[in-house]
């Protein structure tokens, strides 16, 4: 696998199997990978039935809560909900199918509508994520245990990308330290 990682303007340091460190600040590199990623928040019609007042995962209505901290990222907009704003604390499973891979676990929801969160990279703030739990699955949802990393925020990006390279993973979740699922990343 080549990494590259472009440097303000035209340069760049390409990484082809050898370890490098680099003395910039993060916001002078980006990381650019040999697989594409396409990363998204929780799918939108999960979300409108939660704010229309739906059951979660757990056949229970969201609870209203106050944001508190910094800890406290939607899963739809993939932004952090500010500290005092009302947020939603639900149970969700990033699956379409119940067996026995298809854990549930806590999520934050901002408590209104926000716009859905699609990109090619993961937001910033998972350069903060320290650590964080990315693993790959197969097309059939089960967990592909070869796969699973604990990982520092900042290399993120890195790992999803090699793990995809195997094209018998479908998909990767990337997870709080906790276990809290955050978001799918998918090739584009």
């Amino acid at each position: 696998m080549a990494t590259v990682a472009r440097l303000r303007g035209d340069a760049f340091v390409e990484f082809i199997g050898h370890a490098m460190t680099l003395s910039v600040s993060p916001s002078d590199v980006r990381v650019e990978t040999s697989v594409k990623l396409r990363v998204e928040g929780i799918p939108t019609h999960d979300c409108e039935r939660i704010w229309r007042g739906g059951v979660d995962a757990n056949a229970q209505v969201a609870l209203l809560r106050t944001a508190e901290g910094s800890a406290n990222p939607c899963r739809h907009c993939l932004y952090l909900i500010r500290t005092g704003s009302p947020k939603l604390v639900l149970a969700y499973r990033p699956f379409v199918a119940l067996q026995p891979y298809a854990e549930s676990g806590p999520i934050f929801l901002h408590a209104q509508p926000c716009a859905h969160y699609e990109s090619n990279n993961v937001p910033p703030w998972f350069d903060h994520l320290d650590p964080a739990i990315v693993r790959g699955y197969s097309h059939d949802d089960w967990i592909r245990y070869d796969t699973g990393r604990v990982v520092r925020g900042r290399d993120i990006t890195r790992a999803c990308a090699a793990i995809l390279e195997d094209a018998s993973v479908a998909y990767v979740h990337v997870r709080s330290k906790y276990n809290c699922f955050l978001c799918r990343i998918d090739r584009c």
